[in-house]
């Protein structure tokens, strides 16, 4: 049987492959060529196509789109593509879509209010959800037509027709702004609103693209929120003290947060942030700081620190609002400060007035530690330039800095902790750094601690050096050393006394003291205040005994010079009263020289004292007072009765005189304020110490930069010296001309104003 074989026809389609010349020429190309014979196309095929997708376009716009074959109409269009009608189907897909949208914007144009906002809404999420079917439908011609013809795809375009025909179809837009701006501004006025819905609106123009939104509604709402707080600024301003005010911009910021979190892009809450911060408090921010009884002043006055804070923290947010504030607390700072040191009554006691500056500080450092919450060093910056200027302005500052000092180290420091004597110090050295001159302060320091370390009434040694330490890293090692080596003094006072009494009870000479307990404290002249020898007539039994020591040291220590100074000592006398009353009395050496001569008569006359003693006027008058006129510590009696001590008095031993105290310590006055002649004397001591020290600042400078103009040296000097010190220039000068005497500089020959350094 034969059996016809099958026959095969091997066909090649029209497929060319083009391959690479070698390996390394790139990734393979390929390139489909379409068939090379005629295909015929219905000439009705574009027509009939396209009418059943626009009537599928229609259904899924009229939200029945249910029985559509979506299989089917997506190929329908990739056939349309494919045979060249992309513009037919785009073009068409436009007319459609704009022709639906008028009909959507004529039915949203009938709505009023309320209704508006939710038709609107409604027909919108209808659209997208209409136009993403219609985006799958169309997708070949998305990914290709749009692509090649760099059209807008299919999407996109839904969005910018129903910008254009229905959002901004002037009747809609003008509507849609003006119940958006309606119902924000009843919301600010404490009404209830549908939040829901203008969120929706707001989303809807956001997506629209983010610049539909700044035009469409931010722009507006902007201009409508600066008008409305621009008027209700003015009524708060008429109405509110600052602190109400206050609290009132707070919460409008607030709410302005809130509302953008709310319902609007976040993108707008830093623009209508700026415009509240510019009409409520940028606007008013003179008018506000300036109120009487609530501004800023009045606020720093009553210690208002919750409002402080609140001012602060709205001020910062506005252009210049801290630098006004910082300007204003630091006058007002000055103002009261300078009322504070120019004071008559404030400045009879050091004591308060340091006290005063003290607590002034306190408060303003905790005014901008907690109420401003110290976000800035400008404001600490400020007020020490307002105290350095005012402390400044009382000459007397220093002495009365120095004042302070020596009562808190006496007797102020007692029974507090070392964290609170610490805390004490440091506050003194606050104000000690606003001094401009500190050499002053160092002049009274050293005289008021030499009378403590002397007198043995310090209340603290560790206390002392305590402070002496921060001195010296406040100003360095020349500042305290003079004062270190009077404690040096002090400390080998007691090694010598030991000596002293070692030395005659081997001897056998212990008699010769007397029965006094003698104790002397050898100073080295240079390192102690310069104390003008004081004559003074000691009783007999005294000069002995100092004799003894004399004799001792001299024979110690040969090659120097003791020189007794009576006015700095300090006395213990045992005094019987009537009835036998026995008190022990702590007197100064001017005191006890007194108090002798009563051993020998009951009443003697002011001059006799004086010629007995010949203690000088002053100190024998301020003794005298001490011992007559101090309740509770007159152990003597003077008429006529008065605080004045006259050169015609009369002082009787008070036979009567009762203390609850065996040991009765009676002060001269001590550590009070300079007189007139004293504080002269004290100037004019500062001023020669001011001498070399500015004579080395020049020579210093002129040898490092070998010639210089009169200006930059007065600078320069001025410079360096400023740690201790502000030098007068004419006192500069004087110094120049004294250094060019004395051939350290000359002038130079071709410029006067010049001045060359001689080697």
């Amino acid at each position: 049987m034969n059996v016809k074989k099958p026959q095969v026809r091997a066909t090649w389609k029209a497929c060319h492959f083009l391959w690479p010349n070698s390996y390394n020429a790139g990734p393979t190309q390929i390139k489909i060529e379409p068939f090379r014979h005629p295909i015929s196309v219905d000439p009705q095929y574009a027509d009939k196509t396209w009418k059943v997708l626009e009537d599928a376009i229609r259904e899924i716009h009229n939200q029945n789109a249910s029985g559509l074959s979506f299989e089917e109409l997506y190929r329908n269009a990739y056939n349309m593509v494919l045979h060249k009608y992309g513009p037919r189907l785009y073009d068409g897909l436009i007319v459609t879509l704009s022709s639906h949208l008028t009909d959507i914007a004529s039915k949203v144009e009938g709505k009023e209010g309320s209704p508006f906002l939710k038709e609107l809404k409604k027909r919108w999420d209808e659209h997208n959800k209409s136009t993403q079917m219609i985006r799958d439908i169309l997708m070949y011609m998305d990914r290709t037509f749009v692509v090649q013809q760099q059209k807008t795809p299919v999407f996109a375009l839904g969005l910018e027709l129903w910008r254009d025909v229905v959002v901004r179809n002037r009747k809609i837009s003008e509507r849609l702004l003006s119940i958006l701006m309606q119902l924000i501004t009843k919301e600010r006025q404490g009404e209830v609103i549908e939040r829901g819905l203008i969120k929706s609106v707001t989303q809807m123009l956001v997506e629209l693209g983010h610049q539909v939104y700044v035009e469409d509604f931010e722009k507006p709402f902007l201009a409508a929120a600066a008008e409305f707080y621009r008027t209700e600024a003015h009524a708060f301003i008429t109405t509110s003290d600052c602190p109400d005010y206050l609290r009132k911009a707070e919460q409008r910021l607030h709410e302005e947060q809130e509302r953008c979190a709310a319902y609007l892009d976040a993108s707008t809450e830093p623009k209508i942030t700026r415009v509240v911060e510019a009409e409520l408090l940028k606007s008013q921010m003179t008018a506000l700081l300036e109120m009487e009884n609530s501004g800023l002043i009045a606020l720093l006055r009553d210690d208002k620190y919750d409002d402080l804070s609140r001012l602060y923290c709205l001020m910062r947010r506005v252009d210049h609002g801290l630098a006004t504030v910082r300007s204003m607390l630091c006058e007002h700072v000055k103002d009261v400060g300078r009322a504070l040191v120019t004071d008559p009554e404030r400045t009879k006691d050091p004591v308060e007035y340091v006290q005063a500056l003290l607590d002034m500080r306190d408060k303003y450092e905790k005014i901008i530690t907690q109420a401003l919450e110290l976000r800035t060093r400008l404001l600490p910056n400020s007020l020490q330039q307002a105290f350095e200027h005012f402390v400044n302005l009382n000459v007397r500052s220093p002495e009365f800095i120095s004042l302070f000092i020596d009562d808190k180290l006496r007797r102020g420091i007692k029974g507090l902790s070392d964290t609170d004597v610490e805390g004490v110090l440091d506050k003194v050295m606050a104000l000690f750094r606003y001094l401009q001159e500190k050499d002053v302060f160092e002049k009274y320091y050293k005289q008021h601690l030499a009378k403590r370390l002397l007198s043995g009434r310090t209340t603290s040694d560790d206390a002392e050096r305590n402070l002496l330490v921060k001195l010296k890293t406040e100003c360095g090692y020349q500042f305290t050393s003079k004062l270190e080596s009077m404690f040096t003094d002090i400390k080998t006072s007691r090694d010598t006394m030991a000596d002293f009494r070692t030395k005659l009870v081997e001897s056998g000479r212990l008699d010769e003291l007397g029965g006094i307990d003698l104790q002397v404290q050898v100073l080295t002249t240079g390192s102690w205040p310069t104390q003008t020898p004081s004559k003074c007539n000691l009783p007999r039994e005294l000069e002995a005994a100092c004799e003894a020591f004399r004799n001792f040291y001299l024979t110690t220590h040969s090659g120097r010079r003791l020189t007794f100074q009576p006015n700095m000592g300090t006395a213990d006398l045992r005094a019987v009263f009537g009835a036998g009353r026995r008190h022990e009395l702590n007197v100064s050496t001017y005191q006890m020289c007194i108090l002798l001569l009563f051993n020998e008569q009951d009443s003697l006359m002011y001059r006799e004292i004086a010629q007995a003693t010949e203690i000088p006027t002053t100190d024998l008058k301020r003794a005298l007072q001490s011992l007559a006129c101090v309740k509770g510590r007159n152990v003597l009696r003077k008429e006529p009765a008065s605080k004045d001590v006259l050169d015609t008095d009369v002082f009787y031993f008070n036979d009567k005189f009762t203390s609850k105290l065996i040991k009765v310590k009676i002060s001269t006055v001590a550590a009070t304020k300079e007189g007139e002649s004293e504080k002269a004397e004290t100037r004019q001591k500062v001023e020669e110490d001011r001498k070399p020290q500015i004579e080395a600042a020049i020579v210093r400078i002129m040898k490092a930069r070998q010639r210089l103009d009169h200006n930059t040296i007065i600078t320069e000097v001025t410079r360096q010296l400023s740690a201790r010190f502000v030098p007068n220039p004419a006192t500069i000068k004087k110094r120049i001309e004294s250094l060019i005497e004395r051939e350290f500089l000359a002038r130079d020959e071709n410029d006067r104003k010049f001045y060359t350094y001689v080697a």
